[in-house]
């Protein structure tokens, strides 16, 4: 059964230029968007992937990258929302591609599903009280 797991990596100036990533594909047999990256030679980088694959492939895809020096954390540890500046206005929610951001019908407040966020960054734009931080 294919899993998917959105991901951050985090690559230092010393492996940033070195293939790393296409090994998932090649030798652990799994698929990946990249859904945003910034990276730059002989500087820290980057990349934020949506991998899917088996979740033994994943696991040994994952301690690959670990042994290549890359960082993996979850996309949801990066992105978080203000809770003192939200005021939950709903802007975000129209917004969101992938449902993140949904209206609790009974509160009529706005939960942040961190686990589904992509960190495409949209909500953050429209946020008139900036309430929504990308942390990287």
């Amino acid at each position: 059964m294919k899993i998917t797991k959105n991901i951050v990596l985090k690559f230092s100036r010393e492996i940033v230029d070195q293939p790393i990533v296409c090994k998932l594909a090649k030798v652990y047999d799994l698929s990946f968007n990249i859904i945003k990256a910034y990276v730059t030679p002989r500087q820290e980088g980057y990349l934020i992937l949506q991998v899917s694959g088996r979740e033994s492939d994943l696991k040994k895809g994952f301690e690959y990258l670990t042994e290549s020096g890359v960082k993996i954390e979850p996309v949801s540890q990066d992105v978080v929302r203000n809770e003192e500046k939200c005021t939950h206005c709903g802007v975000c929610v129209g917004i969101c591609p992938v449902g993140a951001l949904a209206v609790d019908e009974d509160t009529r407040k706005i939960n942040f599903y961190s686990e589904k966020c992509t960190a495409c960054g949209l909500c953050i734009n429209v946020c008139p009280v900036r309430a929504m931080e990308v942390r990287f």
